[in-house]
């Protein structure tokens, strides 16, 4: 739980680095909470109120973060817009996020494991 405050906290961040850690467990608990909302719309029997409304409120801290662990795999936030190509566009997001860190600092600044 902390690790998604901490990427909150960060909302509209887009300098800087972010560890994996941080990325995928920000995902985790995104998935988690879309889930629980989705039940909860079921079971009241209500259209996609509560999690489009989650969504929005959660898109800017997902592209702030998406861009920093890009950084810190030394690529640039742009390479977010690969995601537009369906399919392949997110294998290779996928692939981007799951790289380890840059060893020593980068033009994004100093690695966040150390």
């Amino acid at each position: 739980m902390e690790w998604y405050l901490k990427v909150l906290k960060n909302y509209v961040v887009f300098s800087g680095r972010a560890r994996r850690t941080e990325y995928w467990m920000f995902f985790l608990f995104n998935a988690i909470i879309t889930i629980i909302l989705s039940i909860l719309q079921s079971i009241a029997d209500i259209d996609n109120i509560l999690t489009g409304i989650y969504g929005l409120l959660t898109i800017l801290p997902s592209l702030a973060v998406g861009a920093r662990r890009l950084h810190d795999s030394g690529r640039s936030g742009w390479w977010l817009l690969i995601g537009i190509i369906p399919f392949i566009g997110t294998i290779i997001l996928i692939v981007f996020f799951c790289l380890d860190s840059e060893e020593g600092d980068n033009r994004f600044g100093a690695n966040p494991k150390y």
